[in-house]
């Protein structure tokens, strides 16, 4: 499992005019190919009078699986273009359709790849883009004595205080980044004087929104 990764938020759209050619985007996120597939399909469905639904998608998490799909545009001038937006953001598990509905005025294979990859690029933008960090859980069990401190400490750090309950112990579930467990443990026992139990829990991937505007490489 990657520790982190970008993808998108899980669908959106948006649309634009060009030349008098409207070219509503289409964004999913997706896990397999056949949920692109069936997704690219369900597009094609509603859009069927469209001249043209063009698509790419990117899956898996070495991005095994990348397709393109022209759909009756000039060979390279619509899927190709998709597909190099998503590399160029490094979004995985992302399937995209681009609808056109041509406007009269022929836009030229330059025309065409802006056409496609501006639309791509607003309609996720418009989707949002999530970065999916690999969190573990630690289970902090302690005195009510040091729950203020406890507290107050954890909302000053990068950690994630999810859930308290209340029992014969305070128990505190807090996420940190996979890999950050030991640094987690030290960083709480300097902090309590060794007066807290703690233990790990789950491993799951938590989502945190990020500027879709910016780059989608760190």
């Amino acid at each position: 499992m990657l520790n982190k990764y970008f993808t998108v938020k899980p669908e959106g759209s948006d649309e634009i005019i060009i030349q008098k050619s409207r070219f509503i985007g289409y964004v999913k996120r997706v896990e397999t190919e056949e949920e692109a597939q069936q997704f690219i399909a369900d597009i094609k469905k509603k859009h069927r009078d469209a001249n043209h639904n063009c698509s790419a998608y990117m899956i898996g998490e070495h991005d095994q699986i990348q397709k393109a799909n022209d759909d009756g545009e000039p060979s390279g001038t619509a899927g190709v273009p998709i597909l190099e937006v998503l590399k160029k953001r490094n979004l995985k598990d992302t399937a995209v359709v681009v609808t056109r509905y041509f406007g009269g005025t022929k836009l030229g294979a330059g025309g065409l790849i802006r056409a496609y990859s501006s639309t791509t690029s607003q309609a996720i933008n418009t989707t949002g883009v999530v970065k999916r960090q690999l969190m573990k859980e630690m289970i902090v069990k302690a005195d009510y004595s040091l729950l203020g401190k406890l507290e107050n400490a954890l909302i000053q750090s990068s950690y994630i205080l999810d859930n308290i309950d209340y029992a014969e112990f305070v128990r505190l579930s807090i996420f940190v980044e996979k890999d950050q467990e030991e640094t987690f443990k030290t960083w709480m026992i300097d902090l309590t004087s060794d007066q807290v139990d703690i233990t790990e829990g789950t491993t799951t991937y938590m989502e945190i929104d990020v500027d879709q505007h910016g780059d989608s490489s760190n």
